[in-house]
């Protein structure tokens, strides 16, 4: 894991108030989900995982064969990159094989508070033009990991919804969902 540096800044509104605007919506927050389970400071809780990106499929009214893509908490340690892996086994069963899951941390660094934000900008381009971005630096498979890493190359793919997970110290967990703006 390499630590790194960044913010970033999205500007989440009302339709109406973006169309009273002019503006046009780049994407729609379709749902989110959060869980706490505080059983250790810093080792994961699949559980707990698991059950964010459940509560997020589940207020975007979306089934977990609606998504296309995840922008993974993955931080690159064995400790939180097993138990995201297991999670989301647990969420996507046998699909999970086939979902496109990346980490972005290797291009911008654990930027810590600032992480789900920027990943969250990632993922909504992501969706926006139909790609899934790469886990760079990525060197073989690991059998405890997801089947399909995106390793070290963009691919296009059809996204008709995307999640972005972040995971905290504590278990402090969230995932958001994102669909296109219609």
């Amino acid at each position: 894991m390499v630590l790194g540096e960044g913010a970033g800044v999205l500007v989440i509104e009302a339709e109406e108030t973006a169309r009273a605007r002019g503006a046009v919506p780049l994407a729609e927050l379709a749902g989110y989900g959060t869980s706490s389970d505080a059983g250790d400071i810093v080792r994961p809780d699949p559980n707990g995982a698991a059950r964010c990106m459940q509560l997020a499929l589940h207020d975007a009214g979306l089934k977990p064969a609606d998504i296309g893509y995840v922008n993974a908490h993955g931080t690159g340690t064995i400790l939180n990159d097993s138990c995201e892996t297991v999670a989301l086994a647990m969420v996507f069963g046998e699909a999970a094989k086939n979902l496109s899951v990346s980490s972005t941390k290797p291009i911008h660094g654990h930027t810590l508070g600032a992480a789900g934000a920027i990943e969250l900008i990632i993922t909504v381009c992501a969706l926006r033009d139909q790609i899934a971005p790469p886990t760079i630096n990525w060197l073989e498979p690991d059998p405890e990991c997801i089947a399909d890493p995106v390793a070290n190359t963009a691919r296009p793919r059809p996204i008709f919804a995307a999640l972005s997970n972040s995971f905290a110290f504590g278990g402090i967990n969230a995932c958001l969902a994102v669909t296109p703006y219609s």
